[in-house]
């Protein structure tokens, strides 16, 4: 029986991926402002959604207003530091700014360079030499690049406009999301099991799962650290305290810890001679910088059942490669990848655990060889 196949039309297969492809960017296009808040609200609403359900228990199951006191922990918890951490830019970098574009800049005398021991004296004699030989000549050096600096700093202001926007995008979409978030969920999953079956939606899990052990291991462990080694530095008499807390925040993301903020602020608080608050805050970083080896694994292990290095390498991957919001694309990357990967490897037989009766399956044809040729 002859089978007449059908002629493959080329042309509309072509035209038809075209099609599809022009669609998909013309819809990442329109999107695209609204990409980075909807990311950013879909990792806080995936982190934060077993904290929304017990509150929709305790307030009689009412999702509204679950829904409503989330937001409101949204804002103390992103908008209020934010316009603390401003206000106190804007506070300590008004003198140097006015100092920049005065037009009057000379060099200071640094008087505390006679109070290091035995090298201060002479260390105060050839600055101040130096300056009075040719400070003038440096400073005609020094101030273009000082007014382009000071001019490149202004310009970034324009990004704080930029993150307003994706913070209001992020509250908005937060809501939405914890309003249909089932539905949204459920959708996912669909969209997943329509791609790769069972897998697809063991993979869709499996990355809402790394997302809350990130947020829950490495963000609340920053957090807790850096608002905990803030107390430390405003209680000791650390000027710019908030300012700092901030940095030590940033510096436990990128998994450097807080001692690199307080070490130097202890430094300081000894070399002005009070001995007792710089005892007092030895004490407390001690406290803090050893925190994340407690807090973080139990964390990480709330959110799921990863390996340390795991989720580690993809916190610190993700963030050289794509930013902050890497803080959470590269262990969900990581995690889904080793996930898919474990799965295709058990489906083989585990090997023989002699490896020389593997070697000896191997040779066995070799000698076989000489036999059959006979």
């Amino acid at each position: 029986m002859v089978m007449n196949r059908r002629p493959v039309d080329v042309p509309q297969i072509l035209l038809s991926v075209l099609f599809l492809m022009v669609m998909i960017v013309a819809c990442l296009w329109i999107v695209q402002p609204f990409i980075l808040g909807f990311a950013w609200a879909g990792t806080v609403v995936i982190a934060t959604w077993p904290l929304l359900i017990k509150l929709q228990k305790l307030l009689w199951g009412r999702r509204s207003l679950a829904v409503l006191v989330m937001m409101l922990i949204l804002i103390l918890v992103f908008v209020l530091p934010f316009a603390l951490l401003v206000n106190s830019v804007v506070e300590s970098s008004g003198p140097l700014v006015y100092w920049a574009t005065s037009g009057h800049m000379t060099l200071p005398t640094l008087e505390w360079l006679k109070s290091i021991p035995m090298a201060g004296d002479k260390l105060y004699t050839s600055w101040n030499t130096l300056v009075e030989s040719g400070g003038h000549a440096i400073m005609d050096k020094v101030r273009p690049y000082i007014g382009t600096t000071t001019t490149w700093f202004i310009g970034q202001a324009a990004h704080i406009g930029r993150f307003l926007m994706h913070c209001g995008l992020m509250l908005l979409f937060s809501v939405l999301l914890y309003w249909r978030g089932e539905q949204v969920a459920y959708g996912l999953r669909h969209f997943a099991c329509r791609l790769a079956a069972r897998r697809g939606d063991a993979a869709v899990i499996l990355a809402a799962q790394a997302v809350r052990a990130v947020a829950l291991g490495v963000v609340v462990t920053a957090l807790v650290q850096g608002v905990l080694g803030g107390v430390g530095l405003a209680v000791s008499g650390i000027p710019y305290a908030t300012l700092l807390a901030v940095v030590m925040i940033l510096s436990c993301l990128i998994q450097l810890g807080p001692l690199p903020v307080l070490i130097p602020a202890i430094i300081w608080l000894y070399w002005s001679g009070d001995t007792t608050w710089g005892t007092v805050l030895l004490v407390w970083s001690c406290v803090v910088g050893t925190l994340d080896n407690v807090l973080r694994p139990v964390l990480i292990r709330m959110g799921a059942d990863l390996p340390m290095v795991l989720i580690l390498s993809g916190v610190i991957g993700g963030m050289i490669a794509f930013g902050m919001i890497g803080l959470f694309i590269g262990p969900v990357v990581l995690a889904v990848s080793w996930r898919v990967y474990s799965v295709w490897v058990s489906e083989a037989p585990l090997p023989d655990e002699d490896p020389d009766k593997v070697v000896e399956i191997l040779e066995e044809p070799e000698q076989e060889e000489p036999s059959a040729a006979q």
